[in-house]
């Protein structure tokens, strides 16, 4: 995304994004036979506003913040998605969370009001940017991630993982396709760029879509959010080796709080009960 962002801009990399993610879907749905799924099922407007929630806006939102915070920042700010997926589900689908769920919510709410109070600054920089909105358009971007968790369950359960994933990406395509057009840059594009966009169209979209809409419909919403731990390792690690970007101890004691949050707000880990031993 950093990659694409510099070269193509915040909003034509997130068009095309999700515009190569659907035309990499589209011929794998016709191969196995679900056309007639997509076309006529009657959820399929619904499928669109998937894609929306859960693609159009999350996208623009995160190449927007890239012009302004480091890709660790971004990735460490990701990784609350769980946590709004989980409130999300206990305020919309009545998933009332244990006690010890609930305190991972708040434990990891401070972490992320940690990270934010050191890194948010809404004074412009040299570019006229400032990290504090780049902040703050990626916790919409998980609150837009949490949102469409829950809707995914409550109104596509049963639903093909494929037809799903395929139907948001040509409804996001759809929605973003009038401002990639405005925004398209004016200068030519450095192939290293086009390379990028290829790659997080067709794996980082296309591929990972179709795993992580079978993991909302076996596992739940909260639980297939939490795959959002693993991205703020890879993502450190390449901005240090590929991007020359730096990594704070703070930063590090943050994703720390934020992850132990997440942990006990989906459940994957509880607190110890404390009783009385029998007399």
């Amino acid at each position: 995304m950093r990659i694409g962002t510099v070269a193509f801009g915040p909003v034509a990399t997130a068009g095309l994004r999700v515009s190569i993610a659907a035309l990499f879907l589209v011929p794998i749905l016709l191969a196995r036979g679900h056309a007639a799924s997509l076309r006529e099922h009657w959820k399929l407007v619904l499928v669109l506003v998937v894609g929306v929630t859960n693609s159009a806006i999350p996208f623009v939102c995160f190449t927007y913040a890239l012009q302004s915070i480091t890709v660790g920042l971004s990735s460490l700010i990701n990784a609350t998605v769980p946590l709004f997926g989980a409130a999300i589900a206990w305020v919309w689908l009545k998933d009332r969370p244990s006690n010890s769920r609930v305190v991972g919510l708040v434990i990891g709410f401070v972490g992320v009001g940690m990270l934010a109070w050191d890194k948010a600054s809404f004074r412009p920089d040299a570019s006229g940017l400032s990290s504090g909105w780049g902040v703050l358009a990626c916790l919409f971007a998980c609150l837009c991630y949490g949102i469409s968790a829950s809707f995914t369950k409550r109104y596509l359960a049963g639903l093909p993982s494929l037809v799903s994933a395929t139907g948001s990406q040509l409804g996001a395509a759809l929605a973003l396709l009038p401002l990639t057009v405005a925004f398209w840059p004016a200068q030519p594009v450095p192939l290293e760029a086009w390379g990028a966009v290829l790659a997080l169209g067709v794996v980082c979209t296309g591929l990972a879509y179709i795993l992580f809409f079978r993991l909302i419909e076996r596992a739940g919403p909260a639980k297939a959010l939490s795959v959002t731990f693993a991205i703020p390792v890879f993502a450190i690690v390449y901005g240090v080796v590929l991007l020359g970007e730096a990594v704070t101890p703070w930063m590090l004691i943050c994703g720390l709080v934020i992850v132990l949050g997440t942990t006990l707000s989906t459940g994957m880990w509880s607190l110890p009960r404390v009783g009385r031993a029998p007399a």
